[in-house]
């Protein structure tokens, strides 16, 4: 299990890990979705609820909507993770998997570990993808509200982490999908 606030490359090393193990890749956002990223794209349009739901809600708000969410998403996960005692192997990510919940698990064969990112690596993340610099002023209040929404969640998610004494792996700036690979492995083996 590969958990982490979003941008921090949470799909991207999931997909290799499944691969370098054969393993079959599953993401939490399949399952039940958020209302997700605030930003178009070239494929997608924000939906006026996305887009009210970060105009209106303030960081606090967004993280109680959001772990309420994950929290409503639990039996489902416990399920994936316990379906999984038979078959091939999942490699699961997802901002869904926190971390007192994960800690709970009676899963044996199952690890996670938390990816985390400094906030420059966040912010630039979150601009990018959302095309920050060609965005209205709207469009730029939202992500920069995603991203005060993703940090909090981050400090939140390290804080329960560390308290468990569970693994974590920051991304860094530099770190390729292969060195994070080795490094999340590294870390359950």
């Amino acid at each position: 299990m590969i958990g982490g606030t979003s941008n921090t490359g949470k799909s991207t090393l999931a997909e290799a890990l499944a691969g370098r193990l054969g393993f079959e890749y599953r993401s939490t956002d399949l399952l039940a979705r958020h209302p997700g990223r605030p930003w178009r794209t070239p494929e997608r349009e924000v939906p006026p609820h996305v887009a009210e739901h970060y105009a209106t809600l303030g960081v606090d708000e967004l993280i109680d909507s959001v772990l309420a969410h994950y929290e409503r998403l639990w039996p489902r996960i416990e399920e994936l993770v316990g379906a999984d005692a038979t078959g091939p192997g999942l490699v699961l990510e997802g901002s869904a998997l926190w971390p007192e919940r994960v800690a709970t698990l009676a899963a044996p064969h199952a690890a996670a570990v938390w990816l985390t990112a400094d906030e420059t690596v966040l912010r630039a993340r979150i601009r990018a993808g959302g095309r920050y610099d060609e965005a209205t002023r709207e469009e730029r209040l939202l992500m920069d509200k995603f991203l005060a929404r993703s940090l909090r969640y981050q400090a939140l998610m390290v804080a329960a982490v560390d308290r468990l004494d569970l693994a974590r792996v920051d991304v860094g700036t530099d770190t390729s999908v292969s060195e994070l690979a080795d490094a999340v492995l590294a870390q359950v083996s």
